[in-house]
């Protein structure tokens, strides 16, 4: 597990379909604190840069197992790197955002021209796809997360709206959480947790 400010990022080796780009979840976003000094550490590792060349402000990375990350200068974080943003590509925005603020709670808002649901932490960012994207199950970028107090209770009022599980909620006594798996309407997978957090 890679731990930063606000999320957890979970690595599992397995066999990928392929990248994060063409798929729903598109990239992940983060801030950092210097753009510049970041991006010639990264280049240093062998990480790609996307074309075009990054701008004062903002760049794109193309990190092992071809996941796109998206990286901007937010120089008033308080730590080297921080989490900021999921960013999913949909023929169907409008209905993507009401789906996650109904479904999840989140707040709708905008950031420039993009759509964007926003959570404790983290914000979906949401772009219009010119072709229905491929779900993310199977390819680098796995499934997204959300870390739900009273989940069984949660999953329960899901159901009843029609939200059909790929997993059904239960107990992972391994790691004294509970754990549930469903798809959006548009292929995006998602894990729920409970007591997942207390792992970090």
């Amino acid at each position: 597990m890679l731990l930063l400010p606000g999320v957890t990022v979970v690595i599992k080796k397995d066999e990928s379909a392929g990248g994060s780009e063409g798929t729903v979840v598109n990239h992940l976003g983060f801030l950092v604190q210097d753009l510049k000094v970041r991006i010639k550490h990264w280049e240093g590792l062998g990480l790609k840069v996307d074309e075009p060349r990054p701008s004062p402000t903002k760049a794109f990375l193309r990190f092992p197992g071809d996941i796109r990350v998206e990286l901007s200068e937010g120089p008033t974080i308080t730590t080297p790197v921080a989490h900021h943003h999921i960013h999913l590509f949909t023929t169907e925005v409008d209905a993507m955002q009401e789906w996650y603020v109904e479904k999840f709670g989140g707040r709708a808002g905008e950031r420039g021209r993009f759509k964007e649901v926003w959570f404790p932490g983290v914000r979906i960012s949401i772009t219009p796809a010119d072709e229905k994207p491929v779900g993310s199950k199977g390819r680098a970028v796995d499934h997204i997360g959300f870390e739900i107090e009273g989940l069984e209770a949660f999953c329960k009022k899901l159901e009843a709206q029609g939200v059909k599980f790929d997993r059904p909620y239960g107990e992972v006594a391994a790691i004294k959480s509970s754990i549930a798996f469903l798809t959006d309407p548009w292929g995006t997978y998602i894990e729920l947790t409970e007591g997942f957090s207390a792992l970090r």
